[in-house]
């Protein structure tokens, strides 16, 4: 049985946004990401390294899925050359031809889809981004561990990680880590209620 890991690693401001971390798509506030560079992007992306490497397989929703695929398709390297070939499952009622090597779409209700997927698959299976599609399986009781890499930086408004929750999801602290000089590496697992 796999299990599903939100992380990627997932990318957060202090404040819990993880809308447009590198500016790509055109919020005001976006564009925090490559602001810390040198040893912290350096460190960050050993993490990003070790958990592909770890990794089974990525699910992603379909816009993360369209990012990542224009960013890594054209890279070479060990990061790339992992991502590129390892499976891909895309949650996509629209996309008809995935255009990214070793990638499936998941066509039927979301919950069961990724609930058979992880019944099928050993291992972690990793959601890279796609903090929609994360809310979605947090809510269903999915979602096993979650990865954060926290940026120190307070954006005040846009996109939060957890959003609007239905509920409450108790996790319990696995992992903290600091990541170059100032960039934090949390890791929580959901206590299931019995």
């Amino acid at each position: 049985m796999g299990r599903i890991v939100m992380s990627g690693p997932q990318n957060v401001s202090l404040d819990g946004v993880v809308q447009d971390p590198d500016g790509a798509e055109g919020f005001e506030l976006g564009g925090w990401f490559p602001r810390f560079g040198g040893e912290d992007l350096a460190e960050w992306s050993k993490i990003a390294l070790e958990e592909a490497l770890r990794a089974e397989a990525w699910l992603l929703g379909r816009k993360s899925y369209e990012f990542f695929g224009t960013r890594w398709r054209p890279r070479s390297g060990e990061l790339a050359d992992r991502i590129n070939s390892m499976p891909k499952y895309v949650v996509s009622s629209t996309l008809d031809e995935p255009d990214w090597a070793n990638s499936t779409v998941l066509r039927g209700e979301v919950v069961s889809e990724v609930a058979k997927l992880k019944q099928e698959l050993d291992g972690e299976i990793v959601v890279p981004g796609s903090h929609r599609l994360g809310r979605t399986l947090i809510e269903a009781d999915l979602v096993d561990e979650v990865r954060l890499v926290v940026f120190p930086v307070v954006l005040g408004a846009g996109e939060r990680f957890f959003g609007e929750a239905r509920g409450t999801k108790s996790m319990r602290l696995v992992e903290a880590a600091t990541i170059g000089d100032g960039l934090a590496f949390l890791t929580y697992e959901f206590v299931q209620s019995t």
